[in-house]
């Protein structure tokens, strides 16, 4: 029998920014120390002596093929309990393997210490998109959902600001002898600078933050799996349109996001404290402002009655983001790189808080975390799994020079923003119906 359980009052919108800001926080270091590879491209391929390729599956697959695997189980334990603790748990672990990664002695030992980094990480997002969506009312859902994802731009910059410091700062100094661990090098040495503070974000979390009640009409206990995928193969067009469509338009994103700073250093000799600056600074500056001028614009079409604005605005920012993206290939002037790799981080950016927020939106309350899973699943393996291996074969196998990093994302980008904007758009309808079905259901 399906009935409400939580009958605690609601937290005060004061509050629920709070969490919002916490969650943001724990976002922010779980983005800094998932792109912070973005910036030891060269320093890590010398010491191993491998390929783009290789090093693209460090910086995605390592981290993305657990974090997709332990999505669902970990969502599991966030439909059916504390959602608080959870991330907790997870914030921990991943920083405690962040910092591990600076420990590795070779190729394996640092793809070991990656896999570690993506199981932690997997308990943020399915826990915290339905904690917020309990928090706030569905007219400013697109608003918080997006100030959270703020956390993805911050971790972003950040890491490519700070861990171009202290590359900067070490990468001269050869070995590093540190107290108990011994001999290091630099780009170790960034892993336990970005990793270690990640634990006070845990505890700040645990202390500060309470679980917020269920809304909408939710069950006792735990949906079964076999209920939720009997539930997404009856909606599938919705669902899988839907997830697989923005999927791959996520690989040109990550791919844009890891390659971004190696585009300055080797197509105009920036130093890489110097390409960590400018790309962190794209990042904090256009994809903040992208996150919130789609989260801003889709709460105002929502109120109007456009229901399915979420994904018309993420499929404007899919089209929009080609000519930038494209023109990377060309440029001659560095100035011009900046604006336009700006223009492409602001469209990428429109997906991040209003894709899981649709799914929020079309899915029951005790599934939710269970579906995140499932998106979390599709946009991990092929978005960072295969997006920036994409943009390294690319590089290595059809270019054939390092040089030619800005041909392949902008190659990759006029092949796959088109495919995944087709794919969402012929969904639509389905989508549209099931946000329908969904408002229904909980009396909306």
């Amino acid at each position: 029998m399906i009935q409400s359980t939580e009958t605690s009052a609601p937290a005060s919108l004061t509050y629920a920014w709070y969490v919002v800001a916490v969650l943001l926080t724990a976002q922010a270091f779980s983005f800094l120390d998932r792109m912070i590879m973005g910036l030891l491209v060269g320093p890590i391929r010398e010491s191993f002596q491998i390929s783009d390729t290789q090093y693209s599956l460090l910086a995605g697959l390592a981290f993305s093929l657990f974090y997709a695997i332990m999505g669902l189980p970990l969502a599991r334990i966030a439909d059916r309990g504390s959602r608080r603790n959870l991330i907790v748990a997870g914030i921990a672990v991943w920083s405690f393997m962040t910092a591990a990664c600076g420990l590795a002695k070779g190729y394996w030992s640092l793809f070991v210490a990656r896999v570690g980094v993506g199981i932690g990480e997997a308990t943020l997002g399915p826990a915290a998109y339905s904690m917020i969506a309990d928090y706030f009312p569905k007219s400013i859902l697109g608003r918080a959902l997006s100030v959270y994802m703020i956390g993805v731009t911050l971790g972003s910059g950040f890491a490519y600001m700070l861990g171009g410091a202290v590359v900067g700062y070490v990468e001269d100094m050869g070995t590093i002898m540190v107290p108990v661990i011994g001999e290091i090098e630099g780009w170790q040495l960034t892993f336990f600078v970005v990793g270690i503070p990640g634990l006070l974000v845990s505890l700040l979390m645990l202390t500060t933050v309470r679980e917020p009640a269920r809304t909408g009409i939710v069950t006792p206990e735990a949906v079964p799996v076999s209920e939720v995928a009997d539930y997404l193969w009856q909606r599938r067009r919705a669902y899988g349109g839907h997830i697989l469509g923005i999927s791959i338009f996520i690989m040109v994103v990550y791919a844009l996001n890891l390659w971004g700073p190696t585009y300055f250093i080797r197509t105009f000799g920036y130093t890489r404290p110097e390409a960590g600056w400018v790309f962190g600074l794209v990042m904090i500056g256009s994809g903040t402002l992208g996150l919130l001028l789609a989260g801003t614009l889709s709460d105002r079409l929502v109120s109007k009655g456009i229901h399915d604005a979420y994904v018309k605005i993420i499929l404007f920012s899919m089209v929009a983001m080609i000519p930038s993206a494209a023109t990377l290939a060309f440029l001659e002037s560095d100035l011009l790189a900046i604006v336009f790799m700006s223009l492409a981080v602001f469209f990428s950016a429109f997906q991040g808080g209003l894709a899981g927020g649709t799914l929020q939106l079309m899915t029951p309350n005790r599934m939710r975390g269970q579906v995140m899973a499932v998106y979390g699943l599709s946009s991990n393996l092929i978005g960072l799994g295969l997006g920036p291996t994409v943009i390294a074969m690319t590089t290595d196998y059809v270019f054939g020079y390092d040089e030619a990093i800005g041909k392949s994302i902008a190659l990759c980008a006029v092949i796959l923003c088109p495919i995944g904007a087709l794919i969402l758009w012929r969904s639509l309808p389905a989508i549209g119906k099931q946000l329908a079905e969904q408002r229904e259901a909980e009396g909306g």
